[in-house]
């Protein structure tokens, strides 16, 4: 009953506070928002790890590899107090995952957070974060898919610079690792983001199918589609002005897609851009999937359809998301699209 009890004087304070609300969606829609730039990671330094979407099937068996995995980058492990825990489709209670992430962001020797895996629920948490906490606590936080909401959200409302890239079971590729050591841990520009490894024999170019030619230059920011669109509405909702925008889906009808990138649309997102830059999406395909003929609509039509007529540069085919190499992306961080050449650049580092 603590917890329960604690989690209510949560819920009392975040209410105590409705009135500093408005000022918190005004900082979050702000273009000139303030960057802050969390410290490097250096080898030897504490990662804590986190559950704060869904559960571990066969915990101890993840949490083992997990652990594994982020010792083997070279650092050291803090596990949250809750990451063996579940309910439902949830890593635990919301106000148990919220602690472990409150833990974590107020432990100085903790210098990076990194989540376990996504899934599902972090969008339950942001209403409830301490943001002066992680304004006054600035560190590398760090995963994809839902996570996509906390980096989204936490990004929006301190202007502290988040990252898109590998949970902590991902799969560590040469490539994957290579860019999650120049994002985190080197204060020079992280440059652009090359070509991912290409298919023995069978690629011998870059795949990337240009939808609009031109370069773009703006601060980067995104993550998951579903995500995206979740936020819609919220004081926590994505600011693309002037922005270079990347998307990553997985799994999804060719109509959610549509309908995703509709939301957006009706919403002004897309056309604020500087740039828009899609991941492969390899997923996305009707279910009743036959190669030889169509009677829907292909992720290439759909987002050609919405994005040709704003005339910003777009380009779809890197390699983002759900995928075993990808880059480590720093939301808020200055960076360059050139969608003739399907090149993304990383203009400054994203760590001080």
């Amino acid at each position: 009953m603590k917890s329960r009890r604690e989690f209510i004087k949560l819920v009392g304070a975040s209410a105590a506070a409705a009135l500093s609300l408005k000022a918190e969606v005004a900082f979050s829609n702000q273009t000139d928002i303030q960057i802050i730039k969390p410290p490097k990671l250096n080898k030897g330094d504490t990662v804590g790890l986190i559950t704060p979407a869904s559960p571990l099937f066969e915990a101890h068996q993840v949490i083992i590899e997990a652990v594994e995995k982020i010792k083997n980058l070279g650092y050291q492990v803090k596990l949250g107090k809750h990451v063996y825990k579940k309910w439902g489709y949830l890593a635990g209670s919301d106000e148990e995952r919220l602690e472990d992430i409150h833990t974590m962001f107020a432990d100085k020797e903790v210098k990076a957070i990194i989540a376990i895996r996504g899934g599902y629920g972090t969008g339950r948490l942001l209403k409830f974060l301490d943001y002066d906490l992680i304004r006054k606590n600035p560190k590398i936080i760090h995963g994809y898919s839902d996570i996509t909401s906390l980096l989204i959200g936490i990004h929006q409302i301190t202007g502290l610079v988040t990252f898109h890239g590998p949970v902590a079971i991902s799969t560590y590729t040469d490539y994957t690792t290579k860019y999650f050591y120049k994002a985190l841990s080197n204060t020079e520009p992280i440059g652009e983001i090359e070509d991912a490894p290409y298919e023995a024999n069978l690629q011998t170019s870059n795949r990337v199918w240009t939808i609009q030619g031109g370069v773009g230059i703006g601060r980067l920011t995104g993550g998951n589609l579903t995500l995206i669109a979740s936020l819609m509405g919220t004081p926590y909702e994505i600011d693309t002005k002037d922005k270079i925008l990347f998307v990553e889906e997985v799994g999804e009808e060719p109509q959610v897609l549509d309908r995703h990138l509709t939301q957006l649309d009706n919403a002004g997102k897309l056309e604020q851009c500087k740039g828009i830059v899609f991941d492969r999406m390899k997923s996305v395909h009707p279910a009743d999937f036959k190669s030889s003929y169509y009677s829907t609509l292909s992720k290439e039509e759909i987002i050609a359809d919405r994005i040709e007529r704003y005339k910003i540069p777009a380009c779809i085919g890197l390699s983002l998301g759900h995928i075993a190499n990808k880059p480590t992306l720093p939301l808020g961080a200055e960076c360059k699209l050139d969608a003739d050449e399907g090149r993304l650049t990383i203009l400054e580092s994203a760590v001080t």
